[in-house]
């Protein structure tokens, strides 16, 4: 017997017109058909979805908090000691290269800054290392650095510290006196946006404070941070730093924002473990999709057979099978960002330097509906390459 007359006569146009009005229709109902499989498929993309912004939170907030005290200083041009990877791992500097810096053309401003490790004694007695920064009262500073600075033109050996480090630090109330590397010290206030990540809290101070509590030398610095005048053109002039001083490096506050990002992201390992747990949570859900989506498809594959039986195109069935995926990924990725952020604001309470900007759950929405439309390629090579004859079978 012929093709043709298994198949019987071709249907109406208007038939064909009928099923192509109602891919949404007939996609949902092949979900709803298995709920508790829906349920599942649901629960794997909103798991997915938390994963990659919990990740993505934890890589933005990571790089954030690399460069926070540069992006907090407002300098146009770093001067560090050569080779220097980032704010927090420094090396002295000769204190005289602030004068030969200040005669390069177009330098209006010289400044220094001081950081290094130091310890702290908490009230039990323990001691902890911390990060110690300090800056001379004509440093430029943003909003953050505001009270600390005027506090600290006026007020020797008063420290600052992060609210988040209160617990850490034993600082149970302020003012609070205390020692660090066996000097007094004064905690005089605290601070807001300056977690560390590096398990060291930073603490800061006047610069001349932070040079008796790190030890720096009477010839020696750790950062100078310059200004330019307007209109002598940035690059030019720290082209002519680099003249005048070849044994530092001299970034814009941009290159060595830069830098410490970059050097946390992939010279330490800590960046490409989050990327790594980011993906692998795109992979879980891609694969909980794809088998779910595929099964869905294999449940109905008779249906499928009886529309290319009646003449539907390839393209019908293809969006009926992406359409599932589709709405799979929204149902999905709207149960995961509800958990997301109340999950998130609980996360801060330990780990405050997490940050999920208001673009990063959007952007994981549109990643979702990626993954699922990945996800649903196998089904619907599956769907098209199905014989219509199947649907006559006994």
């Amino acid at each position: 017997m012929g093709a043709g007359s298994v198949l019987g006569t071709a249907p109406a146009k208007g038939q064909r017109r009928k099923a192509s009005r109602r891919p949404m229709k007939l996609a949902w109902q092949n979900l709803s058909y298995d709920r508790s499989r829906f349920a599942v498929t649901i629960v794997g993309i909103a798991f997915a979805v938390f994963l990659m912004i919990f990740q993505g939170s934890l890589l933005l907030g990571f790089l954030r908090a690399a460069s926070k005290v540069v992006d907090s200083v407002e300098a146009d041009l770093w001067i560090t000691a050569r080779g220097v990877p980032c704010f927090d791992f420094a090396a002295p500097l000769p204190d005289r290269f602030r004068e030969l810096a200040l005669g390069v053309p177009g330098v209006i401003s010289v400044e220094r800054v001081a950081s290094g490790f130091a310890s702290w004694q908490k009230p039990s007695g323990a001691r902890q290392i911390v990060v110690l920064v300090g800056m001379e009262p004509e440093v430029g500073v943003r909003s953050a650095f505001q009270d600390l600075r005027h506090e600290t033109e006026l007020a020797p050996e008063a420290v600052f510290l992060d609210r988040s480090n209160r617990d850490t630090l034993e600082v149970t109330a302020v003012p609070a006196e205390l020692e660090i590397s066996r000097r007094r010290a004064r905690v005089a206030g605290m601070v807001e946006g300056f977690s560390s990540f590096l398990g060291s809290p930073y603490v800061f101070t006047r610069y001349r404070d932070a040079v008796r509590y790190i030890g720096l030398g009477q010839e020696e610095t750790v950062f100078l941070v310059a200004r330019v005048a307007a209109g002598r053109g940035l690059d030019r002039v720290r082209d002519r730093l680099r003249l005048r001083l070849p044994e530092a490096n001299v970034w814009t506050r941009v290159e060595f924002s830069r830098r410490c990002r970059v050097y946390w992201l992939v010279q330490t390992g800590a960046g490409g473990s989050i990327l790594t747990a980011a993906l692998l949570g795109f992979l879980v859900g891609l694969v909980i999709v794809s088998q779910n989506i595929y099964a869905t498809t294999m449940d109905n594959i008779e249906e499928f057979a009886t529309l290319k039986a009646i003449g539907a195109p390839r393209r019908y069935i293809q969006s009926v099978v992406l359409t599932q995926a589709i709405v799979s990924g929204l149902f999905g990725s709207g149960v995961g960002l509800l958990g997301t952020y109340p999950l998130v604001a609980a996360l801060r309470t330990s780990i405050p330097w997490v940050y999920t900007p208001w673009w990063l759950p959007l952007g994981m929405v549109l990643v979702s509906l990626l993954m699922c439309g990945l996800a649903s390629v196998a089904s619907v090579r599956k769907a098209v390459a199905v014989e219509p004859a199947r649907v006559f079978r006994a």
